[in-house]
């Protein structure tokens, strides 16, 4: 996912409840989608490979549990931070993470009474100029073992060598910018498909089966969204029309240049590269503007903020993710916890949260041991099958497509 400046924060958390289970469990995933607005949620579509074709769900093996066996032990101050967009335009992204990280941990601590893990949240903003001053407050608390986070590749790239020369884990359920993981950060983990997966995917999805032949790439200037474009310009390529590649900056809400340029171009369909809080005031232009082509855009846009700031607007809209889907009884468990359905990243987070804890309840009491867990990590979480390669990112991933209904 995603980088952002000022524009990742505070919104409320209606989310992506029960999609399709990716992978790796075997329970019925929950029947209700992502958010509404009126009638419409975000559905799940179809998971795709590079070439943009439907791959299977398979079942896999036994997701792991954070209760673990009931029987650990470790200090009582033991932390896991999160950090990310807590408030802002864009804070649903983030809370959808802390949540459920915060879920994670509960179940833990409620099966392990010699071991109760504290949670901490830490508010970045989502903007990389204040990221670093919270990456200090988190280095400084030695009673943190491990983060989830950061939640977006521009805080991320700004934060990372703070956190590798502190030797603390960096295991983002989000950051998705492919270089992140070529900065010889031996502490920084991606736990799902980065750009160079989800932007080829997704640009052949939409030439090979979605048949678009005109496509718009329009970009915000964030890190996630220049680097998305890119792997989706590329990946388009004769179907990306360079006379409507545009550029709007995190924070606008007057698109009417784009839309005329756009209108004027006539596409089959615009990819959107960045985060809701633009993609909505955006496709409703496009809409009000007379412009019919199918609006595409991916993880940054794929909460139901989206559908709720956008409303009819959104109608058919098509956002892919490299996120898997949440199963029922996770589902079950989360909005029993927040009274909220959960959102884009919360297996995620719960996934990774579950490994850390692994990792705690296993004997690990620094953060070196913590890293080194991760390290040679390989097992079953709720969206997919977890282990690394050498520069972090993970041995394999997929992408879904779903469409606003």
């Amino acid at each position: 996912m995603r980088s952002s400046t000022p524009r990742l924060a505070g919104v409320a958390l209606v989310t992506i409840a029960g999609l399709v289970l990716v992978g790796c469990s075997s329970k019925a995933p929950s029947a209700s989608s992502t958010g509404t607005s009126g009638a419409l949620t975000i559905q799940p579509l179809v998971q795709i490979d590079k070439a943009g074709k439907e791959v299977k769900s398979q079942a896999g093996g036994t997701a792991a549990n954070p209760a673990g066996d009931g029987k650990a032990t470790c200090a009582s101050t033991t932390t896991i931070a999160m950090a990310g967009a807590l408030t802002g335009a864009n804070a649903a992204l983030g809370i959808n993470i802390a949540n459920g990280v915060k879920l994670a941990i509960k179940q833990h601590n409620d099966a392990n009474k010699d071991c109760q893990v504290q949670f901490k949240g830490f508010d970045t903003e989502g903007d990389p100029a204040k990221a670093p001053a919270v990456a200090t407050q988190i280095i400084n608390d030695a009673n943190v073992i491990g983060l989830i986070g950061p939640a977006f590749s521009g805080e991320t790239k700004a934060t990372g060598a703070a956190f590798h020369d502190a030797g603390l884990l960096s295991l983002t359920a989000s950051a998705t910018n492919p270089a992140l993981t070529t900065n010889g950060w031996n502490n920084f983990f991606r736990g799902l498909a980065n750009d160079a997966v989800q932007g080829p995917s997704v640009a052949a999805y939409m030439v090979n089966t979605a048949g678009f032949k005109k496509v718009c790439v329009v970009k915000d200037d964030s890190d996630y969204g220049v680097g998305l474009a890119q792997q989706i310009t590329t990946g388009l390529g004769s179907a990306a029309d360079a006379s409507c590649a545009l550029s709007v900056k995190t924070g606008d809400k007057d698109f009417s240049s784009a839309v005329q340029s756009i209108k004027s171009a006539a596409p089959d369909a615009i990819f959107y590269s960045g985060y809701y809080a633009e993609a909505a005031p955006f496709v409703a232009q496009l809409r009000t503007g007379g412009v019919t082509a199918t609006f595409v855009s991916a993880d940054g846009t794929n909460d139901p903020q989206f559908v709720k700031q956008a409303g009819s607007a959104s109608k058919g809209a098509l956002l892919s993710c490299p996120c898997g889907p949440a199963p029922a009884d996770f589902e079950k468990a989360y909005e029993a916890a927040f009274n909220v359905s959960s959102g884009v990243y919360s297996v995620e987070a719960y996934d990774l949260a579950t490994i850390v804890l692994k990792a705690i309840d296993g004997g690990a009491k620094d953060r070196a041991s913590v890293v080194n867990f991760v390290k040679g990590y390989s097992g079953d979480g709720l969206a997919r099958h977890y282990q690394w390669d050498s520069t972090g990112e993970l041995s394999s991933a997929l992408i879904w497509i779903y469409q606003v209904k």
